[in-house]
């Protein structure tokens, strides 16, 4: 991979009265914040270690602008399809904002060497800033390397070592950027030609699982979909809300009910010559496609996407607003299988997979 240092832009916390606020307004009103004076920019470029402290661990990871060929040529994977509606508002933003205002969340497998510079760089120095956000409970914390030689030795350790990475978190502010840059070369402008992003070595994430509040029953009765559901699952009833335990098990929530379905082995033996089999697809397939009509689901404004972590409360929560919602929750996605995607050119549905740490918008921002 290609990195490269860069004058980071970070904010002035003396202005800042309440974090929780601050950071959920950065993405829409950064160009206001910077104008008046909320941020600070750094004197010289630099490298920086970002560590992520919750009430369960810490995250370690380093950000960097990186080339944006990177993307291009392949050597930064995707897992993910987008969706268009995302890709337009980030394109609006990126140009109104002028400004890269959360890092790409990239991983790739540990390397032992580049782990020891940080760490050693971690215990050596004080952080360059720290923040607590008392709402979510954690603290954020930056390092600033702007040594020529450990900048240099990172940047080789990561173009010999690290031929690739993967995005965990980030694909539509990627492909946006990817998208800008095109856009400026053909002008003959190549300032959008580097991605700001935040490395996190594999060992470093967790993988969460994202879910689905679907408005499916307007044209199909329940009735009539439960019989459709038991043609494909073998279906179980619990007795209280539950997560799928085990991968090819997916729970769900329908008139306040819940659920166990567990892909019958005729189904499994549809797909099993795909090297990878995933749950999102076949659910894409055989239930939102086959059953409850929707074939874009990049497009299809009756999904909505729960994040894992904010528990099954908030699938209920949502389902029960509407008579004709139905909830689905999906066991977590193995971080080998999303791998195996993404280094065979092959991408999940929208909105597949939760990572954690999660990076703040505003926390560090790279200027083209």
């Amino acid at each position: 991979m290609r990195i490269n240092p860069f004058q980071a832009v970070y904010p002035n916390f003396d202005y800042v009265a309440s974090t929780d606020t601050f950071f959920s307004t950065v993405k829409a009103e950064y160009a206001g914040y910077r104008k008046s004076g909320f941020f600070h920019k750094t004197s010289q470029e630099g490298l920086y270690i970002y560590q992520i402290s919750t009430s369960k661990r810490s995250f370690i990871g380093l950000v960097t602008a990186t080339d944006i060929r990177d993307y291009n040529d392949g050597k930064i994977k995707k897992h993910e399809n987008t969706l268009t509606s995302k890709e337009q508002q980030q394109l609006n933003l990126l140009i109104s904002r002028k400004a890269m205002v959360k890092p790409v969340l990239l991983t790739y497998p540990g390397v032992k060497s580049i782990n020891k510079i940080i760490n050693t760089y971690v215990k050596k120095n004080k952080p360059f800033y720290r923040c607590n956000i008392a709402g979510q409970k954690e603290t954020h914390k930056i390092w600033e390397i702007t040594d020529g030689a450990i900048i240099r030795d990172i940047q080789n350790l990561f173009k010999k070592e690290v031929p690739k990475s993967y995005i965990a978190d980030g694909h539509h502010r990627t492909s946006t950027s990817a998208l800008l840059y095109d856009r400026m070369k053909k002008k003959g402008n190549k300032k959008y030609d580097q991605l700001l992003a935040v490395y996190f070595p594999i060992n470093e994430l967790e993988v969460h699982d994202y879910n689905r509040v679907v408005e499916g029953l307007e044209d199909c009765t329940l009735t009539m979909f439960m019989v459709r559901i038991g043609q494909i699952f073998d279906i179980e009833i619990l007795s209280e809300a539950a997560r799928p335990e085990n991968k090819h098990e997916i729970t769900l929530f329908v008139n306040r009910e819940w659920y166990k379905l567990t892909w019958k082995k005729s189904v499994l033996k549809e797909y099993q010559k795909k090297k990878v089999l995933l749950d999102a697809n076949m659910l894409d397939e055989k239930v939102l496609r086959d059953i409850l009509g929707i074939t874009d689901v990049r497009t299809d404004t009756r999904i909505t996407y729960v994040e894992g972590p904010k528990g099954l409360d908030a699938i209920r929560a949502q389902v029960i607003k509407n008579r004709y919602r139905i909830g689905f929750c999906l066991h977590p996605v193995d971080l080998k299988d999303l791998m195996k995607i993404a280094d065979s050119g092959k991408t999940m549905p929208p909105k597949s997979t939760w990572f954690e740490p999660r990076v703040k918008n505003g926390m560090i921002i790279l200027e083209p």
